[in-house]
């Protein structure tokens, strides 16, 4: 049955068909085939994945996202990111950084990310001088950064197979999240330095960059205000997500004054959509973990990594290059969902921290998002700087050293994450 469920879902991954519609597809027939469990198992499985309470937090925690990002609070962050480093070497550049720095406490999604920096920096950077397929691949690295800051979609995801605390995951994701900054950061400097991109020398103003903050500091203080609440326990994650809907509502009517109800129903309608791709692909990878379990899939693997690897570091590295792979081909939420069973029980046999290894497989498997063949956020920055994937996959090899090696790190580090 896993033999003919692992054949059928690769077929169908090769035919472009959304992961969402693999899932549900490659374990029906898996099931079908196997003639062993009635269909209505498939039904069963995918609707127990949905009734759970802390779910709730993905659809409002996407709302809050797609409230804050589509009014004029973008144009403020963008604004505030670009007065501290466009003085900089490679200052352009690091604009794209710090936005998805500042943008990740907002939307939690690196697609979101993508689409919306890259709309807006990617044309103005080209203008400027510099390279499109470096502009591509720096907007579609520095977008991964934006599931690391919280609130954190695929934390979220995590969760659910691991029963890891939202909490934790979320305060563990702020330091890495600050460290890919600064490591891109320091990519776009070198690289200006290195091959000469233009430089605006314009001197720092105070005043400036003191007013933009202050009309910013409603989304630069949302990822703090999550972390207060879940960290002291005045609200479950999903009573907090609640909250940033409210407090996006708040910000757009009473802050910005740019809240219409034309803007309110887009959102809704986006959130919607986001989030109805997000729970297909949860209520698929329902119906394989199950049978997974059944085939004690997790375990087996665990004795074969125990009996053949033995040593415990280089289990943690046999686990990363699978999330590589794994992310060069799966989206994000499925690769969390599939690997994450088969993970956690291998972790704990080895005593690694869940919290750790949730760390470990989101810093891991971003990087899927910008590695062909099926790189998200790749695809979305080359398709808005009109140039190839290729062209842009070649400027990215200082981004996968520094993205590589901050992951190693936490991943042999614990007192990073704890």
């Amino acid at each position: 049955m896993i033999t003919f469920l692992i054949v059928a879902f690769f077929i169908l991954l090769f035919l472009a068909i959304p992961v969402g519609h693999v899932l549900v597809i490659a374990s029906g027939a898996a099931i079908l085939a196997a003639r062993e469990f009635p269909m209505m198992l498939i039904a069963q499985q995918m609707v127990n994945q949905t009734l759970s309470f802390p779910m709730l937090a993905l659809p409002f925690f996407i709302l809050s996202g797609s409230l804050m990002m589509s009014g004029r609070l973008g144009e403020k962050l963008i604004g505030f990111a670009t007065e501290l480093v466009q003085r900089f070497r490679g200052g352009l550049g690091s604009v794209t950084v710090l936005g998805s720095c500042v943008f990740g406490g907002v939307s939690g999604s690196a697609v979101a990310d993508a689409t919306a920096l890259g709309g807006m920096l990617i044309p103005w950077q080209m203008r400027e001088g510099y390279p499109p397929g470096f502009t591509a691949a720096n907007n579609s690295a520095a977008a991964s950064i934006s599931i690391l800051i919280p609130p954190s979609i695929p934390f979220i995801l995590y969760s659910l197979v691991s029963n890891v605390s939202i909490a934790d995951l979320f305060l563990a994701g702020v330091l890495p999240g600050l460290m890919l900054t600064g490591g891109f950061v320091a990519v776009c400097n070198v690289s200006a330095r290195m091959r000469g991109f233009p430089w605006t020398r314009t001197p720092f103003n105070a005043a400036k960059c003191k007013s933009l903050f202050i009309e910013a500091l409603p989304a630069l203080v949302m990822p703090f205000i999550i972390i207060v609440l879940l960290r002291f326990g005045f609200a479950t994650p999903t009573e907090v997500s609640v909250i940033a809907v409210f407090y996006a509502l708040f910000a757009g009517v009473f802050i910005y004054r740019d809240m219409t109800v034309k803007r309110f129903l887009q959102s809704l309608t986006a959130a919607g959509v986001a989030t109805g791709v997000v729970m297909l692909v949860i209520m698929g990878s329902a119906i394989v973990g199950w049978m997974m379990t059944y085939a004690q899939v997790p375990q087996l693997f665990a004795k074969w990594c125990l009996a053949t690897l033995q040593e415990p570091w280089l289990i943690v590295l046999a686990m990363i290059g699978i999330m590589l792979i794994a992310g060069m081909f799966i989206d994000l939420p499925a690769a969390i969902l599939l690997l994450g069973p088969i993970f956690v029980p291998l972790a704990e046999t080895i005593r690694m921290d869940l919290t750790q290894l949730g760390l470990v497989m989101v810093l891991t498997l971003a990087i899927g998002l910008y590695t062909p063949p099926v790189g998200t956020t790749l695809f979305i920055s080359s398709s808005i700087a009109r140039v190839s994937i290729l062209k842009s996959s070649r400027e990215l090899l200082p981004f996968y050293i520094v993205a590589l090696g901050i992951t190693l790190s936490f991943a042999y580090v614990p007192a990073l994450t704890l």
